[in-house]
This record gives structure tokens, C-alpha cells and sequence, in this order.
């Protein structure tokens, strides 16, 4: 196989370090996601405001063949940009894998005929679990 041929030639990680079923706990937005609090009020400011359906419809939204997560914004971004307390993501994405190399191997894996990939967002407890099989073995 040339290196054109192999979706991993630009991988740091090869197909063994994600092959099976991976959970990534906490990663996603949820009910108790962090929101910035009004000092003066106590109050939690409108655009802080929002629910897991409400995440999850925008990260479904967005128009894209690789399917998207609801990822938690930081306190400081919604502050700054009085955002959305969550962001959408590939569902692959380093905040959630945990890294850029997992990013990179997942979406290898994913582009890759040779593997098949699925993925399972629990927004209730916030992980992820994405499952990697070869397709000659699934």
C-alpha cells in the first residue's frame, strides 16, 4: 500500500491506538455545563441560557457530511462573545478525544473504507463513545 493509499501516512497514531470501542467521559454539553453567573445579579445571562435539544438541534444543523456534537464553550467565550454556552464539533474533535493525534486517527478512520465508525453522544451524562472496526472484520 502506498503512502496515497494508507489514510493513516499523515497519522501520529495508527489504526490499532483507536481500533475497538473508546468512551470519553464529560465531554459533552450538557444540563450541568458551566454558565457564567452575573456577579451584581446572581443571574445567568440570556444567551448562557440553553438547552441539551437546543445543542443538539444546532450541532445537527450544521451543514456537513461528517456528523457534529455539542461541545461545551468555555465561561470565558460565552462572557466574550456572549454566546451559546455549547459549540458544535466533528464528533471526532480533539476537545473531545482528548488530543490532536486521536482527532487526526479518528478522521482518518472515518474517511477510510477500510474501517467503519460510529459514534454515541449520551448528552444526559455528557461522554462520547465511538467504536472503530476494520471493515473485513465487522
Amino acid at each position: 500500500m502506498t503512502s496515497d493509499e494508507d489514510p493513516f501516512h499523515d497519522c501520529e497514531l495508527d489504526p490499532e491506538a483507536i481500533l475497538g470501542t473508546h468512551t470519553f467521559e464529560g465531554v459533552l454539553f450538557t444540563d450541568e455545563t458551566e454558565t457564567p453567573v452575573n456577579v451584581l445579579t446572581g443571574e445567568t445571562p440570556a444567551h448562557s441560557q440553553a438547552t441539551v435539544e437546543e445543542a443538539k438541534e444546532f450541532a445537527a444543523s450544521i451543514d456537513t457530511e461528517t456528523p457534529q456534537i455539542a461541545l461545551p464553550a468555555s465561561v470565558e467565550s460565552q462572557i466574550e462573545t456572549q454566546s451559546n454556552p455549547y459549540t458544535a464539533a466533528a464528533f471526532f474533535h480533539f476537545k473531545a478525544t482528548g488530543s490532536l493525534e486521536r482527532h487526526r486517527a479518528y478522521h482518518a478512520a472515518y474517511e477510510s473504507d477500510a474501517f467503519a465508525v460510529d459514534f454515541e453522544a449520551d448528552y444526559e451524562s455528557g461522554d462520547l463513545t465511538i467504536t472503530v472496526e476494520r471493515t473485513d472484520e465487522a
